[in-house]
């Protein structure tokens, strides 16, 4: 009896495809703190976006199903070629009816683009692959062009209404930490932060700037060993040892002064300022750096590239982003290129090596000449009539 049952189980084992739990939720910010390794992340996310694609992968899913499309054509977004990279399957478009019916915690099985709980079919989408995802990028390159019209006017609008901030920093608050005439780094939980982090160890170690840690930018901080001056953004999404680690805490608050998350904050018995803005955190960060007389500003996790860029649209936070950038001008360093100029370097160690080696070579030589007995006894007759010069020299 024994034997069989295992025998079953392995039958089960063996279907094809990919197998795990599945975690249901529209809303991905509520979605990814209840990802484990090996889960099936169930989610509603049209063009999926390279930083949610990241913390997939980062917390180990065994494979994605998206209710909507993950590339719809208005932009080339870069969210599918970062899951696809990293080997997790992707099925697209299984329509918003599997949320409702597929409960949190079912074991499901993933193939050819099916989802099944056991036997039974519960949804049927698209498989995405590699050359699928190309094809869909290169047909979404047609609607740049639509996407810069809109983020146009949105520019405009957004200087309408927040111009004070923008170009005089009204409303920029006050800070403890003295950032007057001193580099900055920033920190935002963008494609690769964790890696550009770990490349600015010697340029942190020699500049000491002020950190500046944005969500999770700030965890990324402290798990690099280093302790954040200022972290922004929503409390609900740091840990609570980070909140009260000494670093001042900035709430991003919307215009009518409600800021999401504050009450967290007065649970925890942390002090806090609030940043009434409509702005992204890492915009609001790099508008504190400068408002407070950074004489530099070094970013990491901040997008890059124009597809990037315009992934930040989803949030409506495109306009300040480039507009932030406008103020900072040449004060803002991008962090790869801050890593390639410390990595050219020549370090201090070896040159000691090489002088070391220098000092050896020449004591060789001398010995194997036989001039090396001559200078060592002129060394000791010039030390010891510098110690009795200095003898006599004494009362």
């Amino acid at each position: 009896m024994r034997l069989t049952g295992i025998i079953t189980r392995s039958d089960k084992d063996l279907q094809p495809g990919v197998s795990g739990v599945a975690r249901v939720d529209r809303r991905v910010d509520r979605l990814l703190p209840r990802l484990g390794r090996g889960d099936i992340a169930v989610l509603d996310r049209i063009d999926l976006d390279l930083r949610t694609a990241d913390a997939l992968v980062e917390a180990g899913v065994a494979a994605v199903v998206n209710a909507s499309p993950s590339i719809s054509g208005r932009f080339p977004n870069l969210g599918p070629q970062a899951l696809l990279a990293a080997g997790v399957p992707l099925v697209d478009g299984v329509g918003a009816e599997l949320l409702r019916t597929l409960k949190d915690g079912t074991r499901v099985r993933v193939h050819e683009g099916v989802v099944y709980a056991g036997d039974r079919e519960l949804a049927r989408g698209t498989r995405q692959t590699r050359e699928s995802v190309a094809d869909l990028m290169a047909d979404a390159k047609a609607g740049l062009s639509a996407q810069l019209e809109a983020f146009s006017a949105n520019t405009i609008e957004f200087l309408r209404r927040e111009r004070s901030l923008v170009l005089e920093g009204v409303g920029v608050p006050e800070l403890d930490v003295a950032m007057r005439d001193r580099e900055v780094l920033v920190v935002a939980p963008g494609h690769g932060y964790r890696e550009e982090l770990a490349r600015l160890r010697r340029y942190v170690r020699e500049n000491r700037p002020v950190l500046i840690g944005v969500e999770e930018g700030a965890e990324a901080l402290r798990a690099a060993g280093l302790t954040p001056d200022v972290v922004i953004g929503d409390p609900n999404r740091f840990d609570a040892e980070t909140l009260r680690c000494g670093a001042e805490v900035v709430v991003p608050a919307q215009l009518t002064g409600h800021a999401p998350g504050l009450e967290r904050i007065q649970d925890l018995g942390v002090g806090a300022v609030t940043f009434p803005a409509s702005g992204a955190p890492q915009d609001l960060a790099l508008l504190l750096a400068d408002q407070h007389g950074a004489s530099l500003v070094v970013t990491v996790g901040f997008p890059g590239t124009l597809p990037e860029f315009l992934e930040q649209g989803r949030s409506g936070a495109t306009p300040c982003a480039f507009l932030t950038r406008l103020r900072l001008g040449g004060k803002i360093v991008d962090a790869r290129a801050v890593a390639a100029l410390h990595r050219a370097r020549v370090p201090v160690t070896a040159v000691v090596l090489l002088v070391l080696a220098v000092v050896a070579v020449v004591a060789v030589a001398l010995f194997v000449s036989g001039l090396g007995g001559m200078y060592a006894d002129l060394l000791s007759g010039t030390w010891n009539d510098v110690v009795t010069w200095t003898r006599e020299l004494l009362p």
